[in-house]
C-alpha cells in the first residue's frame, strides 16, 4: 500500500470508465474522490472501494476544483488523477518506492485510447503532465480551464512509468467537452481577449491542419479525423463566443 500519498480524483456521470479508474488505485490508502453532480451510477461505483473517501461538492472551474478537493486528502502529497484515467504498474511502483523532493513537482507520461484505440499521433501521444506536488508548498492556479500547478521555483522531474487515459467513449462526448470547454474559456476571458468571426474561423481552421497534418492526425486513420475536426469546433466556437460575451459587455 501507498500511504503518504493521496490521490484525488475528480467525477461526474462517469459510470463507464471511474470502475477501472480505481481498480489501478486500490494499493493506495487514501483516494479522495470529488463529485460535482453526477446523475448516473458514478457514485454508486464509487461506493464500492473502501479505500475512497466520497465527497460531493460544487464545480468552480478546473484549478479551484482542483484545489478544493485536495482539501479532503489526508496526506501532503496529492496525486491528480482523472475519473477516466487508469495507473499502469510501472508508475504504481515507481510510486511506491519513489522519495519525493517537496522542491519537487513530478510529471507523468500520458498515453490516450479513443474507446480502446491508442491514439499516437494528433500530440496527444505520450504527452507529459504534472501531476504530483506536495499540497503545503504549491497548489494549481485558478485558472476554470488549462489549470496547471504553479512550479515557480520547484524542480520538475519526470517519472518512470504511464497513466493510460481512456478519454472519450464516443463522438457525443467530444460534442459535449467541446461546448463545455468553449463556454469556459469565452467566461473566462470575456472583456480581457479581443475576437472577431474571422478570427474563429481561421482559429477554427489551423486547429484542424495543425492536428490532422503537421502532427499526422492522418496516422491515427477515422480517429485522427474525430480529433482534428473536434479541435476545429472548439477552438471555433471559444472564439466566437468570446466574440459575443465581449459584445453583450459593451451593450451592458
Amino acid at each position: 500500500m501507498i500511504g503518504n500519498i493521496s490521490v484525488v480524483v475528480l467525477a461526474k456521470n462517469n459510470e463507464v470508465t471511474i470502475e477501472k479508474t480505481l481498480k489501478s488505485l486500490e494499493n493506495f490508502e487514501d483516494v479522495v474522490v470529488y463529485d460535482n453532480g453526477s446523475s448516473d451510477q458514478t457514485m454508486e461505483i464509487v461506493k464500492n472501494f473502501s479505500n475512497v473517501n466520497l465527497i460531493e461538492g460544487k464545480f468552480k472551474g478546473f484549478g479551484w476544483t482542483k484545489n478544493q478537493a485536495a482539501s479532503f486528502a489526508k496526506n501532503e502529497w496529492i496525486l491528480i488523477i482523472d475519473s477516466d484515467e487508469v495507473v499502469d504498474e510501472q508508475l504504481f511502483q515507481t510510486l511506491q518506492y519513489k522519495e519525493l523532493n517537496q522542491n519537487t513537482v513530478y510529471q507523468l507520461n500520458f498515453k490516450a485510447f479513443y474507446k480502446d484505440i491508442q491514439v499516437k499521433y494528433c500530440g496527444w501521444n505520450n504527452q507529459k503532465i504534472k501531476r504530483l506536488y506536495n499540497k503545503t508548498k504549491t497548489s494549481y492556479n485558478s485558472n476554470d480551464v488549462h489549470e496547471d500547478i504553479i512550479t515557480d521555483g520547484f524542480n520538475i522531474e519526470l517519472l518512470d512509468g504511464n497513466v493510460e487515459h481512456y478519454s472519450y467513449q464516443s463522438i457525443e462526448q467530444f460534442v459535449n467537452k467541446a461546448n463545455t470547454y468553449s463556454t469556459l474559456f469565452a467566461k473566462n476571458n470575456a472583456g480581457k481577449k479581443s475576437s472577431s468571426p474571422a478570427k474563429a474561423f481561421f482559429n477554427g481552421a489551423y486547429s484542424f491542419i495543425k492536428t490532422y497534418i503537421f502532427k499526422q492526425g492522418f496516422r491515427d486513420g477515422y480517429v485522427g479525423l474525430i480529433i482534428a475536426y473536434s479541435h476545429m469546433v472548439t477552438n471555433f466556437y471559444k472564439y466566437i463566443k468570446l466574440y459575443e460575451f465581449n459584445k453583450e459587455l459593451k451593450r451592458d
